[in-house]
């Protein structure tokens, strides 16, 4: 079965190089209100959470309008009250999903920001045809209230499949190291001599990059790649025992845990060993 033709829309976005002009102010602003290696960032981020915040939100959005739609077509009167109540709730609920996502948005670049800019966009678009809903249906107005929260929902959907291209195709918001496969068998990576003391090094694995680190007798081996947005991890910062990522500042021990986000999946880490010499690594 073909693709629809509307899946090429993402890629015609991309290439949209005029909507810089009002993505990178938005950035900027992002980036002062909500800024990287703030609690604040961590709390939109859902670092707390283990999983990242904004898509759980959106799910609570677009399920209240749909139930308010249902309702408003096949409720009858006495459905209205709860309709109207649903409508408020999807209001409601867009602020703390709009303020996550913002927050995300303010990470990407090129192509994948432009796409976010323009979901962000038919997103506020969304919410604003449903408060001026909400307000019509609070006059007595239904007739404009329901075609008002119709055109709200519409627009959100489509807002919401831009969403979905970005966590399914471009793999916004997605563990990087997911799909690594490290290797079952002890492989050897890096001569040990070459190994300097508590220096980032970067190695390679059957293909899969790996970090290490040396203190004292003990060789720490992580993936290299940062499971926030795929950063080389080597080209970060050691600071004490943990390890940041040069690209968003993401916080990781030496054991993979996190320590600090934007990231919400720890690192995946490996068993050391030295042999004739050489260090060697094992999942």
């Amino acid at each position: 079965m073909k693709p629809l033709p509307c899946a090429r829309v993402p890629d015609r976005i991309e290439r949209l190089a005029a909507l810089d002009r009002l993505a990178e102010p938005l950035q900027k602003a992002a980036r002062t209100i909500v800024p990287q290696g703030s609690q604040l960032k961590d709390l939109f981020s859902g670092t707390w959470l283990g999983h990242p915040l904004h898509p759980p939100l959106t799910d609570v959005v677009i399920g209240t309008w749909t139930s308010a739609l249902l309702l408003d077509r096949l409720g009858g009167r006495h459905a209205e009250g709860a309709a109207d109540r649903l409508v408020a709730a999807g209001i409601l609920a867009a602020i703390p999903t709009a303020a996550s996502g913002f927050s995300d948005w303010a990470e990407l670049r090129e192509g994948n920001r432009r796409v976010g800019t323009v979901h962000a966009v038919g997103n506020t678009a969304g919410l604003v045809l449903n408060m001026l809903s909400w307000s019509a249906r609070r006059r007595g107005n239904r007739g404009a209230g329901i075609a008002l929260s119709t055109a709200g929902y519409a627009i959100a959907g489509m807002s919401a499949w831009l969403g979905g291209h970005l966590a399914f195709s471009a793999g916004v918001g997605v563990d990087h190291t997911a799909f690594e496969a490290g290797p079952s068998d002890w492989t050897p990576v890096y001569e040990a001599a070459e190994l300097e003391e508590r220096t980032l090094a970067g190695a390679q694995a059957n293909g899969t990059g790996i970090l290490l680190v040396r203190s004292g007798e003990t060789i720490h081996a992580l993936s290299d790649t940062c499971s926030h947005r795929g950063c080389a991890l080597h080209e970060g910062e050691l600071d004490g025992d943990t390890v940041i990522c040069p690209c968003h500042g993401s916080t990781f021990g030496l054991d993979g845990s996190i320590v600090k986000g934007p990231a919400t999946s720890p690192q995946p880490r490996y068993q050391t060993r030295v042999r004739d010499g050489r260090v060697e690594i094992r999942a």
